[in-house]
């Protein structure tokens, strides 16, 4: 199995968004779509990656059309929306598919590293969250129904948390 760090998934500019430079951050990884329901949770992942960024937080947003087609089809409207509406300012790669045959290969990692409930491993919703520790492990996975504010208490114990030393 690949490990957390090994994916360079491409970003809003068609470039590589090496994972590598995650290594001792705690990672939030969000599958998000600008014309949903829960659309407004950007405004607490923003929030919330203003509050810990400068203590090690990282959140990463995969734009994704699969779920009642949602999203607009190109990255920079995407990144524009975003950035217009919500002030965002964690990196927004570039818009993939989360399940089916051509999923992308960082969604097939988190599903196989921890299910939804019930043992799902597909992606149910936009706005479905997954946690990485500073040692690259997917620790936890959220809903859409979850508020990003409700992770505060896993980011900060999280990001209390050395890094364990590589050897």
């Amino acid at each position: 199995m690949q490990e957390f760090y090994s994916f360079s998934p491409i970003d809003e500019n068609g470039n590589p968004f090496p994972f590598n430079s995650l290594r001792n951050k705690v990672v939030l990884i969000v599958n998000v779509a600008s014309h949903c329901a829960f659309t407004p949770q950007y405004k607490e992942l923003e929030y919330l990656y203003e509050k810990y960024k400068s203590h090690g937080l990282v959140i990463v947003a995969f734009p994704c059309g699969q779920f009642g087609n949602q999203e607009f089809e190109k990255d920079k409207e995407i990144n524009k929306f975003c950035q217009d509406k919500y002030g965002v300012t964690f990196p927004i790669l570039h818009k993939i598919r989360c399940n089916g045959q051509k999923q992308d290969p960082v969604y097939k990692f988190l599903k196989n590293s921890v299910s939804g409930k019930s043992g799902i491993k597909m992606i149910k919703w936009n706005f479905e969250k997954f946690v990485v520790d500073r040692n690259g492990k997917v620790v936890k996975r959220f809903s859409c129904m979850t508020r990003p504010l409700e992770l505060c208490p896993i980011i900060e114990e999280l990001l209390n948390q050395p890094p364990e030393e590589q050897i």
